[in-house]
């Protein structure tokens, strides 16, 4: 049975939301905002923009830090008229996919619109984990069990 963005509390739930928002198609996106109209104002806290962030790794997974390179990354920040405050941060250069991604994360957390926002992300959430369930599909089918034999010298 698959989980709903609604069956976590609020504080574990919205980074879900978030997750889904930040891997949507901007097709997607544009999608479930039109699908929650009427959308009320919104004015940019920060305007939608473009930048680079430092990827940053570790040796063995529990290692030294190191620099593994840089990502472009696309943001936005937006407050509705109710005082909602949304954010997004998206992997590329689609700054108008991060506002509108924005948008819904500040609509998500009124209350009275979140079952609303739930089911117009409802088909994002499952292409997301059906295309996760085929990489793991795909990763389990490389798995190689090591056994070692017992030499009979000792």
């Amino acid at each position: 049975m698959e989980k709903s963005l609604n069956d976590f509390n609020d504080v574990a739930a919205r980074p879900a939301v978030m997750a889904v928002l930040a891997r949507a198609s901007f097709a997607e996106l544009a999608d479930a905002l039109a699908a929650l109209d009427p959308v009320p104002a919104a004015r940019d806290l920060r305007p939608p923009e473009t930048g680079l962030v430092m990827l940053r790794g570790r040796t063995g997974g529990d290692g030294a830090p190191f620099n593994l390179g840089e990502a472009t990354v696309s943001r936005a920040t937006v407050r509705l008229e109710s005082g909602a405050v949304g954010f997004c941060y998206r992997l590329g250069r689609d700054v108008r996919a991060a506002r509108v991604a924005a948008l819904i994360d500040a609509l998500w957390q009124e209350a009275p619109r979140r079952a609303a926002v739930d089911a117009a992300l409802a088909p994002v959430t499952a292409r997301l984990a059906a295309e996760d369930a085929a990489v793991r599909t795909e990763t389990a089918a490389t798995k190689v069990d090591f056994f070692t034999l017992v030499r009979g010298e000792d």
